[in-house]
């Protein structure tokens, strides 16, 4: 159940700020345009919005299986092996989000400890940038559980978006992986 709340949460956030930058952006593009004027802050506020977009679609993707992935060369081998190949990648993928968090939260210790605002906005760097630990931990949590599904055999591995095989399913090419 927590996990179908945090989905919920973490898709209207995602969608909150894409209707956000999208408004803000078109705002922008009228007052200048139209009225030949601007507003300074916009373009800061759009910038950190369309940061804590990647860093939410991040994590959404991999929980939806819509990254591109290289994995040629894993589909070669038997699904026990791409198992096995898919519990070294989250694995190393879970180390390495533990060090890019570790690293965010001495960097944010750092903000807080200095006190530096953004240019444009009243408002502590900190918390516009908070979105590192906050979207690295969700990361960590999707890349966990992929873990889990592989470890319990749910999964054989990262499931990635696969274009070449969308496209030619639409125009009734049968796709075999295999081959």
């Amino acid at each position: 159940m927590f996990i179908r709340i945090l989905n919920n949460m973490e898709e209207g956030f995602i969608a909150l700020l894409l209707v956000g930058m999208t408004l803000l952006t078109f705002g922008e593009v009228i007052d200048r345009f139209v009225f030949n004027h601007g507003v300074l802050w916009v373009e800061e506020l759009t910038l950190h919005v369309s940061a804590w977009l990647v860093l939410f679609g991040t994590s959404w993707a991999l929980r939806e299986g819509a990254h591109i992935g290289v994995d040629a060369f894993v589909k070669l081998f038997p699904n026990s092996i791409q198992r096995v190949f898919g519990v070294i990648a989250a694995l190393l993928a879970i180390v390495y989000c533990g060090l890019l968090i570790y690293g965010s939260w001495i960097y944010l210790s750092k903000l807080v400890q200095i006190g530096i605002e953004m240019e444009d906005l009243p408002i502590p760097k900190w918390i516009a940038h908070s979105i590192l630990v906050s979207g690295l931990l969700l990361l960590a949590l999707r890349l966990m559980q992929l873990l889990w599904n592989i470890l319990t055999g749910k999964e054989i591995g990262f499931r990635h978006g696969n274009e070449a095989k969308e496209v030619l399913e639409e125009q009734g090419i049968k796709f075999d992986t295999k081959q």
